[in-house]
């Protein structure tokens, strides 16, 4: 499994202890020193099932300051994702072609279990 993982965020912090307490080995990115290409952005985004728009974080200050209320492509989305990585949602668990995005922490549980 790997985990996307920002040490700062308390919710990451749960998420990984949960993974940690499973039978699998642990790949802790910290995407914001490793910031995810665009191709495996767009390859993360179809693991999970979403559109690239419901990928980002609209409570930063980054969103709020540069793409509050604006409509951007797909695309668009997945290059200020790649750009400001700080955007992108906290954790996400992948495994294989699966993959979701922790919040709350407790997803991660069921997530593991069905991987077992």
């Amino acid at each position: 499994m790997e985990i996307y993982y920002n040490p700062r965020c308390s919710t990451c912090k749960v998420a990984l202890s949960y993974l940690e307490k499973g039978t699998h080995d642990i790949h802790i990115r910290e995407y914001l020193k490793e910031p995810p290409t665009q191709t495996e952005l767009k390859g993360l985004i179809k693991k999970l099932g979403i559109k690239p728009e419901e990928l980002v974080r609209k409570k930063e200050p980054i969103y709020q300051s540069t793409y509050a209320g604006k409509t951007l492509t797909d695309n668009e989305w997945i290059a200020a994702m790649v750009k400001n990585p700080i955007l992108i949602q906290r954790p996400i668990v992948i495994e294989g072609n699966k993959a979701i995005i922790g919040r709350p922490a407790e997803r991660v549980i069921e997530f593991e279990k069905g991987k077992k």
